[in-house]
C-alpha cells in the first residue's frame, strides 16, 4: 500500500504554510463543506484540510481523510495551551496519547474520559499515538526548531478554550495531561477505530490561564508554523522508516 499522509488542522493559518509553500498541489476537492488540497510534500502523497475548531469538525475531516481519500497516517497540526509550568509559550508538544476531557459519564460509574462500548463492543478512553510517528516527531522537531522546548505526553481535547486556573487544575488532576486543545482527542479516535497511526503535534501559544485570550493572539500564528516546519519534515522522510 502506497503511503499518503492526512494532515488536519483546526484553521487556516494552521495549515497555510504546508499548502502554500511545502506541498505541491495537484487539485483541490470539496467534501462536506470542507476543501481537501491534494498533492505531494517531498515524494509522499499528502491529503491537506482545514478542520474547523472542535472535535466534531475534527473527527468528521478524519473519517472524510479515510473513506474518500484512502489516507494511511493521519498528522494533526495546530496550536494548544499548556497545562504544565515547565512548558513555554512556543514549545512543541508530541503527544503520546490522547483522550476527551469533557467526555463525562461519570454520573453512571465511569471514568472521567471514558467511552463505554466504542466501535466493536471495545470500551476506551485513552487514544495511543503511533510510536514511530513519535519518533520522527521529536527528530523533526531537534531538526528545524533546536532552540524550541520539545516535550512529550498526554494530549486532552474538549469543546472548551480553557482560560482558567481552575479548568486548568482539574484537567492537569484529572487527567494527567500536559497540553489542552480541541481537536486532537477526536482525531485520534477516528484514528483508532480505523486502525491508522496518528500522531498529534502542538506548538504552546498560551497558558490556558486567566491570560489566554491575549497570549493566543499574540503567538498564535508563529506557533502554528513552527508546528507546520514540523510537519513538513515529518512527511518528507515519513516513508524511509515503513
Amino acid at each position: 500500500m502506497n503511503t499518503k499522509i492526512g494532515i488536519i488542522g483546526a484553521m487556516e493559518h494552521e495549515i497555510e504554510k504546508l499548502t502554500k509553500e511545502e506541498m505541491k498541489s495537484e487539485s483541490t476537492v470539496s467534501k462536506a463543506g470542507l476543501l481537501f488540497h491534494v498533492g505531494k510534500i517531498g515524494d509522499t502523497d499528502v491529503v491537506i484540510v482545514k478542520s474547523g475548531v472542535g472535535k466534531v469538525n475534527a473527527a468528521l475531516c478524519a473519517q472524510i481523510l479515510v473513506d474518500c481519500f484512502q489516507v494511511t497516517h493521519l498528522l494533526n497540526t495546530g496550536i494548544a495551551g499548556s497545562l504544565d509550568h515547565n512548558i513555554n509559550i512556543g514549545d512543541i508538544v508530541i503527544c503520546t496519547d490522547a483522550m476527551q476531557h469533557d467526555m463525562d459519564l461519570t454520573p453512571l460509574g465511569f471514568a472521567p474520559g471514558f467511552i463505554p462500548a466504542l466501535g466493536a463492543g471495545r470500551d476506551l478512553n485513552i487514544f495511543p499515538a503511533d510510536p514511530y510517528l513519535r519518533s520522527l516527531a521529536a527528530e523533526a522537531c531537534r531538526a528545524v526548531a533546536p532552540g524550541i522546548g520539545i516535550h512529550e505526553g498526554r494530549i486532552v481535547s474538549g469543546d472548551q478554550f480553557i482560560s482558567s486556573s481552575a479548568q486548568r487544575t482539574r484537567l492537569v488532576s484529572t487527567f494527567h495531561a500536559i497540553c489542552t486543545e480541541m481537536e486532537g482527542a477526536a482525531i485520534a479516535h477516528a484514528a483508532c477505530v480505523n486502525e491508522i497511526p496518528f500522531i498529534v503535534l502542538r506548538a504552546i501559544s498560551d497558558k490556558a490561564d486567566e491570560e489566554a485570550d491575549v497570549s493566543y493572539e499574540t503567538f498564535e500564528h508563529q506557533a502554528a508554523e513552527n508546528c507546520a516546519k514540523v510537519v513538513a519534515y515529518m512527511v518528507a522522510k515519513i516513508t524511509s522508516g515503513l
